[in-house]
């Protein structure tokens, strides 16, 4: 090919079509990609830049599975709480039901004390407004002690200045919370009788006590009535015992539902933890703990019939503990709801930051589709016209052919 020999003009029109071809393969390979920079041949800085955006943005997409199965899992939570909720809840009706039975005994544990006695003054009988009878009778100055199962023991002194009165006295004995109620005989005695919320509990002489139990003592002389101990009505307490079995059961629902509130194979109400990353480097992200949401970690325990709703002083204590767990619950679910708000925030960001990454990397490498038509169309007129002049620079020499011809 250097032997052949071309005229300037065909010369210069050939690498004229030549460039112009160039830059319609050039127009054609950015319609064709949609992008302007394709390799780091096109714009060096520009396809770096935007190969480090869309990396970025990768990075980050791949982290929006796991923060989607973060969302899940507390979503999950919140659904076991709910339904733990509703199952405290349906506990409480039952312990409810308790206090609207019947009391559990016929005949309550009590205790009465001596009628006064001696001569003159102190064989006179008090009244339920004057026990001590202006001080004359024998109870003035009598002590009454009551020791519990724990705790240390509550005296009572019937005293002029004091507890002078039935009413004093039922005050004293509810202050003190032993569940005991104070009636007065016409012949001057006390008597003390187990008040419905205690009808379980039992009376003793002495200064041990027993669970469930209070002994007497003092100077007041005090004997048992029916040996202390109530009688258990059998209709009430076979209800009772009816209820107890549906309050376990419910501990059984609670169990197994907090079992079941896992996702992906994380329970947040079983004792697990979750972590969750939220951008590339691993600096940025949040850890919640679990917690343990069975009957014992709510502070709920199995009743024993015979031993549990017996009474309403039982009941309510079942109550209590119901109460608490609520609480609890109610707690943990506005925590998981905080946790939960955070992780969605974090989620919507991370779209839209690789949105934004995408978009940038997009500004430096993406073609203009107008521009690049319009480019297209201009080169190839351009190249017709190029292939035109190629032919009339040619011509000269055709003429020549022609003289020798």
């Amino acid at each position: 090919m250097s032997g052949i020999t071309l005229s300037a003009a065909v010369r210069q029109n050939l690498l004229s079509l030549q460039d112009t071809a160039s830059l319609l393969s050039q127009t054609q390979t950015r319609l064709a990609t949609g992008k302007k920079v394709n390799s780091a041949l096109d714009n060096p800085t520009n396809f770096f830049t935007a190969a480090g955006l869309d990396a970025r943005a990768s990075d980050i997409s791949n982290l929006l599975d796991s923060i989607g199965n973060g969302v899940q899992v507390l979503q999950a939570a919140n659904t076991g709480i709910t339904s733990l909720s509703n199952l405290v809840d349906t506990a409480k009706s039952i312990a409810n039901q308790v206090l609207q039975q019947p009391v559990g005994y016929s005949t309550k544990a009590s205790a009465t004390s001596a009628a006064p006695t001696g001569a003159g003054p102190l064989s006179v009988a008090g009244s339920v407004t004057d026990l001590t009878n202006g001080g004359a009778n024998s109870l003035q100055g009598e002590t009454f002690i009551f020791q519990g199962a724990t705790g240390s023991p509550v005296t009572i002194t019937v005293d002029k200045a004091g507890v002078n009165s039935i009413t004093a006295f039922n005050t004293a004995l509810t202050n003190a919370g032993l569940g005991l109620t104070a009636s007065l005989a016409s012949n001057g005695s006390i008597t003390l009788t187990s008040s419905n919320d205690n009808a379980s509990q039992t009376l003793t002489l002495g200064t041990t006590a027993a669970a469930n139990n209070i002994a007497l003592s003092g100077t007041a002389t005090l004997a048992l009535v029916a040996a202390g101990a109530p009688v258990a009505d059998p209709v009430s307490q076979a209800t009772r015992a009816s209820l107890v079995a549906q309050y376990n059961q419910i501990l059984t629902q609670i169990t197994t539902t907090a079992q079941d509130s896992s996702f992906n194979g994380v329970n947040l109400l079983n004792g697990d933890s979750l972590k969750l990353v939220f951008d590339e480097t691993g600096k940025s992200s949040v850890s919640i703990t679990g917690v343990t949401f069975d009957p014992t970690g709510l502070g709920l325990h199995s009743l024993t019939a015979g031993s549990d709703f017996i009474d309403t002083n039982s009941a309510n204590s079942v109550l209590t503990a119901l109460n608490t767990a609520s609480v609890t619950l109610r707690s943990q679910a506005s925590a998981f709801g905080a946790n939960l708000s955070i992780v969605q925030i974090r989620q919507d960001f991370n779209k839209n930051l690789i949105n934004v990454l995408q978009t940038g990397s997009s500004n430096l490498t993406l073609a203009d589709s107008n521009e690049e038509a319009a480019n297209s169309q201009a080169l190839a007129t351009r190249q017709s016209i190029a292939t035109s002049a190629l032919a009339l620079a040619n011509q000269s020499q055709q003429n020549v052919l022609q003289l020798l011809r």
